[in-house]
């Protein structure tokens, strides 16, 4: 398979299991630090520029936030081939993967658009909580991205005469 697809692949099944320890560790979070996880602030804070918020109810913008997140996980994913032709470990480079698409993102081209603040300005155990559903998502990006793309193709079927 292609290696930019499989990454794509791999960046949105990566993304349920990222989703899902955002959300537990979300709530193991103080009180006061329970405002909105980044993929919603984003998505509201986009709807916002582009003044449509008033145009979704709450079930809306949950999906929203949802396909918004998903689609970003697959984008992201489909670029780490770029990035090395042959991964040797795929846990070990897709959990830093990971962080760098976090920091690219959250320090660089979000605050340039003044989507979100950069992460200093975040609670540090939010920034913990990203670091942390970051290395999860890079390392299963990776790890599935490349069995993908080195998986061998079944052999045809045996002839029955």
């Amino acid at each position: 398979m292609n290696r930019y697809l499989a990454g794509a692949i791999g960046g949105l099944l990566a993304t349920i299991p990222m989703t899902l320890a955002m959300e537990a560790l979300y709530r193991r979070l103080p009180r006061e630090e329970r405002y909105p996880l980044p993929p919603r602030e984003i998505t509201e804070n986009l709807l916002h520029k582009v003044k449509a918020d008033a145009l979704l109810d709450e079930g809306q913008l949950v999906e929203l936030s949802l396909v918004s997140h998903f689609g970003y996980g697959a984008f992201a994913g489909a670029l780490y081939p770029a990035t090395r032709q042959r991964v040797a470990h795929p846990l070990f480079y897709g959990s830093g993967y990971g962080v760098a698409i976090w920091a690219a993102s959250y320090f660089g081209w979000i605050p340039a658009l003044h989507i979100l603040s950069p992460p200093h300005r975040h609670p540090a155990n939010r920034r913990r909580l990203m670091i942390a559903v970051h290395l999860v998502w890079g390392a299963g990006t990776v790890w599935i991205g490349e069995r993908l793309a080195n998986r061998r193709d079944a052999p045809p079927p045996q002839r029955m005469y």
